[in-house]
């Protein structure tokens, strides 16, 4: 099989992908890359900053469709930039937010509700 650029996803599919995900989801990271692979350092310190606390999240690699996923988090989110961390329906926000919360001892009881 050989890569093919180019997008299979049109926005109204994303953003379904994207509501489902975060509707259905406890946490669910929107990253680039996926867990085993990341495609970029802020999305590997989210994964890493959520997976000290919580086992058991789902991921979402946006790299297959970027601009139609940035249009759909943004709706969520008011923000363009990945990674987007969601805890029980709510945008929580980047590596750069999950690591001033574990800084302050915050973030784990963010995403485990404690």
């Amino acid at each position: 099989m050989t890569f093919q650029p180019g997008n299979e996803l049109d926005q109204e599919e994303v953003q379904e992908r994207v509501d489902e995900a975060i509707d259905a989801n406890d946490v669910v990271l929107f990253m680039k890359g996926n867990r085993l692979m990341p495609q970029c350092g802020y999305s590997q310190k989210a994964l890493d900053l959520i997976g000290q606390y919580v086992s058991e999240f789902e991921t979402m690699d946006v790299l297959p469709a970027l601009p139609e996923y940035r249009a759909a988090l943004e709706s969520h989110s008011g923000w363009e930039t990945i990674p987007q961390t969601y805890v029980d329906g709510e945008f929580v926000g980047g590596s750069d937010v999950l690591a001033e919360l574990d800084e302050r001892g915050e973030l784990e009881a963010t995403l485990t509700d404690d």
